[in-house]
């Protein structure tokens, strides 16, 4: 059976994730910064009738520091990790920094999935990398100089960045981690807590639109379907909608953007530089 860690796993299109990962056999290991949620899911998942076991695990992940600590908790539990869903995300309505001097939506939605999967790539060989994108990458605009929006912050434009940074993150991390399979997909838009951060707008407008918008169980589809399905095997540096390949914005497909952003990434959580054959770039 196939063990899963998953993020983002209390709320929405990680929830469904997690019981539906279950319901077809995984064992699952869900990661939340709220531990009666975690709980809650876990119970949700435990009786969805697979089988295998489903784990706890408790982390902010806007902490890097957390990260790290979530790392070496589930490199020493488990031998083996088949897939890592790099599914936590948010949207803040204004710039705040984490106590370690991050942009928090930076810091959730980008820099700790690339951190976490880093640390545990010794522990992936062989499996799957699966990050929930966005079509709202297409809004963003990735600046490698201001990559902490301090210049200028707009909610939905630095979640699209962010989002940008998903895939750009998969596409390189496909280039430099060839023993693994990267992918990230757009859930669709999801009845989702995804506006609970926000008391402007987008809150009202996710609130109205709610009737809408997919279920939490139809947006999971992808992520489930990128995580188990034999179809998806062979998938690697892909962004997937409706489980079908298709091509992100011109600037996700940047190799130039992709490198610097690792490298910059890099750099603010303190990994070491990592050599590597430069294949021709584009963009």
């Amino acid at each position: 059976m196939p063990l899963v860690l998953l993020t983002g796993a209390t709320r929405g299109i990680g929830a469904a994730a997690a019981v539906e990962l279950a319901r077809q056999g995984a064992e699952v290991a869900l990661v939340g910064r709220d531990p009666e949620r975690v709980a809650a899911v876990a119970r949700e998942a435990q009786a969805a009738g697979g089988g295998a076991p489903v784990h706890e695990h408790v982390a902010d992940l806007t902490l890097m520091a957390d990260v790290r600590a979530l790392a070496q908790e589930v490199g020493e539990r488990y031998d083996h990790i088949d897939v890592l869903a790099n599914n936590a995300g948010a949207l803040f309505a204004s710039r705040k920094e984490t106590a370690e001097g991050f942009e928090q939506t930076f810091a959730l939605n980008h820099l700790a999935p690339f951190l976490l999967t880093n640390l545990l790539r010794d522990c992936l060989a062989g499996g799957r990398v699966v990050t929930t994108a966005s079509d709202a990458h297409k809004s963003g605009r990735l600046d490698l100089d201001d990559l902490q929006s301090e210049r200028s912050y707009a909610a939905m434009r630095v979640y699209g960045t962010t989002k940008l940074c998903n895939i750009l993150f998969t596409r390189e991390l496909a280039r430099r981690a060839p023993e693994l399979h990267a992918n990230c997909f757009h859930p669709g838009v999801v009845r989702t807590g995804f506006g609970k951060n926000d008391n402007g707008i987008w809150k009202l407008l996710t609130t109205l639109g709610g009737p809408f918008f997919r279920s939490p169980q139809r947006g999971a589809r992808s992520l489930v379907w990128l995580s188990l399905s034999d179809a998806a095997a062979d998938l690697t540096g892909e962004y997937v909608q409706d489980e079908k390949v298709l091509a992100p914005s011109t600037q996700a497909q940047s190799d130039v953007l992709g490198e610097g952003l690792w490298e910059r990434s890099a750099q603010l959580v303190g990994l070491p530089a990592e050599p590597h054959e430069t294949p021709t770039r584009s963009g």
